[in-house]
């Protein structure tokens, strides 16, 4: 797919995406109710809105990922702009009506009903027309805050510029991949891929705080007022649409169903994770008064320094060593490899296909019966400037019937790898590979859809189920056979990954459980009290106290983190528990695999069939259940973080 790359040309396209829908929703609502039925205006709104998201989505994209400037500001004044009217629309009470009298034919019909009027119900359409206009203001503004604080990470161009003293420690493949001036000196951004090379390396701490400083004040000023402002909008519209926080509101007709549940699980599992943290903090305290016999304390930009000193004391293993071995093509094909035959798919490059930027790959995924088409998917991997600077999938376009055929998915992952440098190829950490792994989870959960309905298929699920497969993907990152698979040295690639570095790896795993789940407990925490108040938020501070609460350990004075927080504006608000209660249904699922193998086909074909293709034509539970053959347990989460046995409301 080529993006559009003239000036003005998102902009129009844009407008007239949302005249185009306006008045084919106007002429729905117009229908006379003697001639009013469920193919006319149930069905006629979801392929409606279907179109809109198919013309409105790549256009969303450049904001994300063009290289222009001009052609990424197009971008995000279209997402603000759509985004607005898409609130409008689900605000449009003769829409509602219409929705609401036209009579399903058959359970996917009445599926489909059920999640487009809960949609409207959710945006005030149960109240009267005053109300409902004050909770559209609302939405509307929440909308352009939420955009904005989006579009400022996007454009993110903090650095800070070091010797080569400064920078002694640092491998000299990262230091290749940093921006030398013509003084000698090395500029170094808050990407991850600069970011995590320095923090992990730099011997001085002094430069390392630097880092870390520069890192938890991205956006400071501007995201933390954009947050703040956001929280009270979402306070206000929880209000309105009578609950009692906002925390209430969201977490209504999700898997956990009520705030208290989310509260209660987060809760139980503060005082088991805060021993395992406690700890290993000790451990890497005992690694730092090796490196200075005077320290007390463990601080937070030592963090990753340190655990890459006791990973390389306790396993002699060095993640730059680590690196040669995953080669980001070689590592691709092996997680194309790996899934092919259990979901009996096919992946096929098409190497000559426009794409929006030099390195962006796009595939084809088949089905291995059958060979038609089932999805594209496209891999923009490394960063640039104005740029997404995490990790993510979005969809271009998602799986429906329409005419009779089925209009097939495409997605793109978004990442932000370390990039090839001269002869040397694109390297990946392990982490990096996990990462991948837990994006192609969400990717074949979008890809391989056989839902009828866009706003149904693929990953349109709950918040809190939504990261299930991804997860249970990761795990595969992990199994010593997986990792020997998709491995190739970069300067001789048939040289797999020696068995002893491998046992190595999967070993160092839970060395940093603890601090790992406990900074997820940190975000889960601080995202359920900022929306679960009455009143104003000072985001920072409440961060801090859960900071040092959590993690044991003292903040960094003058750090702003939740500016950065990009999952509180980016759909995730009052929904970053959901990282944790889906990892209890992704180690369910994992452990079917493991038992029956990673491999086997038939339990592939029944993911593929209970799981992957269903989206939201169903209740999570009810397709958990069907995939498993039972409830998901919670303990296999405590033997995953490797913390002690208690009572946990079962998700």
């Amino acid at each position: 797919m080529q993006l559009p790359s003239a000036p003005g040309e998102v902009t129009s396209r844009c407008d007239a995406a949302i005249a185009d829908t306006n008045a084919l929703l106007d002429a729905i609502a117009a229908i006379p109710p003697g001639r009013r039925t469920t193919e006319n205006t149930l069905l006629a709104y979801e392929q409606v809105m279907a179109d809109f998201d198919e013309r409105i989505l790549p256009l969303s994209l450049t904001s994300y990922v063009s290289p222009d400037p001009a052609i990424s500001a197009e971008g995000a004044a279209c997402e603000q702009k759509s985004g607005t009217f898409s609130v409008g629309v689900t605000s449009r009470r003769d829409l509602y009506d219409a929705i609401r009298s036209a009579e399903p034919r058959n359970p996917n019909e009445a599926r489909l009903a059920e999640v487009t009027l809960r949609k409207f119900v959710k945006s005030g359409l149960a109240l009267p027309d005053d109300r409902l206009a004050k909770v559209r203001a609302s939405k509307e503004r929440l909308t352009l805050l939420e955009s904005e604080f989006s579009t400022n990470l996007n454009n993110e161009k903090t650095t800070i510029v070091l010797t080569q003293e400064e920078l002694v420690g640092v491998p000299a493949e990262a230091l290749a991949t940093f921006t030398k001036t013509g003084a000698g000196t090395y500029i170094v951004t808050t990407k991850y891929p600069d970011y995590y090379a320095l923090m992990q390396h730099a011997k001085r701490s002094d430069i390392r705080k630097r880092m870390y400083s520069a890192f938890v004040n991205r956006q400071a000023d501007a995201n933390t007022k954009l947050l703040e402002e956001a929280i009270l909008l979402r306070q206000a519209i929880a209000r309105e649409l009578g609950y009692a926080a906002w925390a209430d509101y969201r977490v209504d007709g999700l898997m956990a169903e009520t705030k208290e549940n989310v509260l209660d699980f987060l809760a139980r599992l503060k005082a088991p994770l805060r021993t395992k943290t406690q700890a290993e903090l000790a451990g890497l305290l005992a690694v730092k008064r090796g490196i200075d016999p005077d320290a007390t304390a463990v601080y937070p930009w030592d963090l990753l320094y340190l655990e890459e000193k006791l990973i390389q004391q306790r396993y002699s293993l060095d993640s730059e060593k680590v690196r040669e071995y995953f080669p980001l093509d070689r590592v691709t094909r092996g997680i194309f490899d790996q899934f092919a035959g259990p979901l009996g798919i096919r992946f096929t490059e098409l190497p000559d296909a426009p794409v929006w930027a030099p390195g962006v790959k796009l595939y084809r995924v088949g089905d291995a019966t059958d060979g038609r088409t089932l999805a594209y998917l496209y891999l923009d991997l490394f960063p640039r400037d104005g740029k997404y600077g995490h990790t993510m999938i979005t969809a271009l376009r998602s799986g429906r019937e329409l005419n009779g055929s089925y209009v097939v998915p495409a997605t793109v992952i978004i990442g932000n790898m370390r990039g090839p440098s001269g002869k040397i190829p694109s390297l990946l950490s392990h982490d990096d590979v996990v990462s991948l792994f837990h994006e192609f989870g969400h990717t074949m959960h979008q890809s391989l859809t056989t839902v009828p309905y866009a706003s149904l298929s693929g990953t349109n699920v709950v918040w809190d189920f939504v990261e299930s497969p991804s997860q249970a993907f990761e795990e595969w990152a992990w199994q010593p056979q997986v990792i020997e698979a998709i491995s190739g040295n970069y300067r001789a690639p048939s040289q797999k990954m020696p068995a002893e570095m491998v046992q190595k790896i999967v070993a160092a795993r839970d060395m940093s459980t603890g601090l790992f789940h406990s900074q997820q407990l940190v975000n889960a925490d601080e995202d359920m009290i900022f929306h679960t108040a009455n009143g104003p938020v000072d985001v920072t501070a409440v961060w801090r106290t859960t900071y040092a609460e959590i993690m044991g350990m003292e903040p960094i004075e003058g750090g702003h983190e939740p500016a950065s927080f990009g999952h509180l504006m980016g759909g995730y608000d009052a929904g970053y528990y959901s990282y944790l209660w889906s990892k209890v249904y992704a180690l369910n699922i994992f452990d079917r695999f493991r038992h029956d193998g990673l491999a086997n086909a038939t339990t592939g074909a029944e993911y593929r069939r209970w799981l992957l293709s269903q989206g939201n034509m169903q209740d999570g539970k009810v397709l958990l259940k069907g995939f498993l053959g039972r409830e998901p347990g919670v303990d296999m989460l405590y033997e995953n973080l490797g913390i002690a046995r208690e009572k946990v409301k079962k998700p």
